[in-house]
């Protein structure tokens, strides 16, 4: 006998039946607007500084789960064989800056560099990917050279179940090393990265200069808002992220840490200098270096023999004109972040994130010279 609660019963099953897979099937458009570096300007304030001079740009930080303490001007050559050189690493630790070294240098020519610049040890990172083979190499490194404290874990897509159980073994295999690992852009994915044990969580998908996984794939965020979402959760757990990669000048660089980077991460900023990797090519009296992607034609061909059968190139290949001694450029950006510093009313580095407001704008520069350098 049919009742009142039955038809009830089935009319609310035939709802849900109807509801499901409306739910499970459709995709989500997050609407929330999402922003880059060039959607931005940070507004300044009143300041009681005099000269950009009594900026400090040095943090100290203590890590999370290696419980390691840090102290530096919080800037890293990316971990590219064109960027994260030993000899990028010579100049960049003079500055007090830091270097991701790619994965790519042998177990012999670490050793020849650790003799030879003991004193910059401290401001390196030995890079590894998931491989086998990468991670026998990262132990051979780590146990002949205890003085590197630091490990670049980098991969792609650090989304993978794969790689969340990589950073957990490394974790067990290395406690007191500090592990930088990604790359992400949701603060999801940082908690879980920080959880496993990694320290630092190097967030950009997408952004890089020679970088073309958002053409490619179609995924991606934008920097500013993925640094501002990320920095919050790993903050949140008293872990630390890198801005990875989007930076095209010093004002970028500044709008990182702005939005609460703790460590800001340059590829293409820091090509094509005498310190950097790759073939430097003279044509009509001009001199340029290559600079590639990891993930691109270039860099496949050169250590895995070529792109394989089921996947895509995700990195291109540029000639960037050549620009001498890397200390320039080095200048030069921090010269930039000072000055911010100083419109900002930021005294150390460590306030210009609680010093910052951004504003929306439509244009960064005036064009009229942009061609002129």
């Amino acid at each position: 006998m049919e009742t009142k609660n039955t038809r009830n019963h089935e009319k609310n099953q035939s709802l849900q039946i109807r509801r499901y897979p409306e739910v499970s099937t459709m995709p989500h458009i997050d609407n929330d607007v999402k922003l880059d570096f060039k959607d931005v300007l940070l507004r300044p304030k009143r300041s009681t500084l005099k000269s950009r001079s009594e900026v400090d740009l040095t943090r100290s930080f203590s890590f999370r789960n290696s419980k390691q303490v840090y102290t530096g001007i919080p800037i890293i050559a990316a971990n590219m064989d064109t960027v994260g050189t030993f000899e990028m690493a010579k100049v960049l630790c003079k500055f007090s800056l830091f270097t991701a070294i790619h994965k790519h240098y042998s177990l012999k020519q670490w050793k020849e560099f650790a003799v030879q610049n003991s004193d910059c040890l401290e401001h390196l990172a030995a890079s590894s990917g998931m491989s086998s083979s990468d991670f026998e190499q990262l132990e051979e490194i780590l146990e002949a050279i205890p003085q590197v404290k630091y490990i670049c874990l980098d991969v792609a897509n650090g989304y993978s179940e794969q790689f969340v159980e990589c950073v957990k073994e490394v974790r067990k295999r290395f406690p007191q090393h500090t592990i930088m690992a990604g790359n992400v852009v949701t603060g999801e994915m940082v908690e879980e990265l920080i959880l496993s044990g990694a320290d630092i969580i190097k967030v950009g998908i997408g952004p890089g200069s020679v970088c073309t996984t958002r053409k490619k794939t179609g995924v991606g965020y934008p920097q500013l808002s993925a640094v501002m979402e990320c920095a919050d959760a790993a903050h949140g757990l008293k872990g630390h992220i890198i801005s990875d990669g989007g930076c095209s000048c010093p004002g970028d660089v500044a709008k990182a840490f702005g939005a609460g980077a703790d460590f800001v991460m340059l590829g293409g900023m820091l090509a094509g200098h005498s310190e950097s990797g790759g073939e430097l090519i003279e044509r009509d009296g001009k001199k340029y270096k290559l600079f590639y992607g990891m993930s691109s034609e270039m860099a496949m061909k050169k250590y895995a023999g070529g792109v394989a059968e089921y996947r895509a190139s995700e990195g291109k290949t540029v000639e960037v004109p050549f620009k001498g001694d890397v200390e320039h450029t080095i200048r030069d950006i921090l010269g930039g972040i000072r000055s911010t510093c100083t419109y900002v009313g930021a005294a150390k580095l460590k306030e210009l994130s609680r010093r910052t407001t951004f504003i929306r704008v439509t244009q960064q520069v005036n064009p009229i010279f942009n061609d002129n350098k």
